[in-house]
């Protein structure tokens, strides 16, 4: 009996390291999965609570009167703004990834009720996101080679008689859009409003980034990624020359 137990000694030994191994990996799958849970909890509540700038739109405050003559060449002037809109997801969880810059100038022409000329150019390399330039965009749009788009327009836009007593009106355009090296026809919808002596205009337009041979921005790997367009976006404070 002595020498069958002492013989039985080492095998619950081994049964002991084999049960204690086991234990370790257990605790540390449980550390792995418990640590993932709280990466997607920070990864969600950072994307839910990251603010995310409204659309570009015309002022919220009422207009003033309408002064001074509609016909004529109006300049871009400070307080425009343009930049895009891209939807991002990370681990399920969507938000809009938004660029903006105050760098935009241009002209537009008015003669009668129509608007017949128009040129905006928006500084790409000045579009930040978050207040931060972000070199992953400067390198999906190669803004060192091309910083700069144009949108010009290629039909006439008639203005809603409304327009001249200072309602807001609605309207879609056709233009240019130059960018990237690459010009293509685009559709505008434009809302717009006198406001006192000044032209208040905001906007949109629908881009597929492989229409102007962008390479889309790096996405996040298995985490995430980047929608392959968006909308570019735009508000003109504009002055009489």
């Amino acid at each position: 009996m002595i020498e069958e137990t002492g013989r039985q000694a080492p095998a619950r030994k081994v049964r002991s390291r084999s049960s204690g191994k086991r234990h370790w990996r257990r605790w540390i799958l449980a550390s792995v999965a418990g640590l993932v849970v709280l990466i997607v909890l920070a990864v969600g509540a950072f994307i839910k609570l990251q603010p995310t700038p409204a659309p570009l739109a015309l002022p919220t405050a009422a207009a003033s009167p309408p002064a001074g003559p509609l016909a004529g060449t109006w300049d871009v002037a400070a307080g425009s703004a343009a930049g895009f809109r891209v939807q991002e997801t990370i681990l399920g969880l969507s938000n809009d990834s938004v660029g903006r810059t105050n760098a935009v100038t241009g002209t537009i022409a008015v003669t009668g009720h129509q608007v017949t000329s128009a040129t905006i150019r928006i500084d790409l390399a000045a579009i930040k996101v978050g207040g931060k330039t972000q070199p992953q965009f400067a390198g999906s749009l190669d803004t060192q080679g091309y910083p700069t788009a144009t949108v010009t327009l290629t039909q006439p836009v008639t203005l809603a008689p409304a327009f001249t007593s200072g309602a807001t009106i609605t309207a879609t355009a056709t233009g240019r859009l130059t960018m990237h090296g690459t010009s293509r026809l685009v559709t505008i919808t434009i809302s717009g409003r006198r406001n006192g002596p000044a032209l208040q205009a905001a906007g949109s337009i629908p881009i597929a980034f492989s229409d102007w041979g962008i390479k889309g921005p790096a996405g996040y790997g298995v985490f995430g990624s980047l929608a392959n367009h968006g909308t570019a976006e735009f508000l003109l404070l504009l002055h009489r020359q």
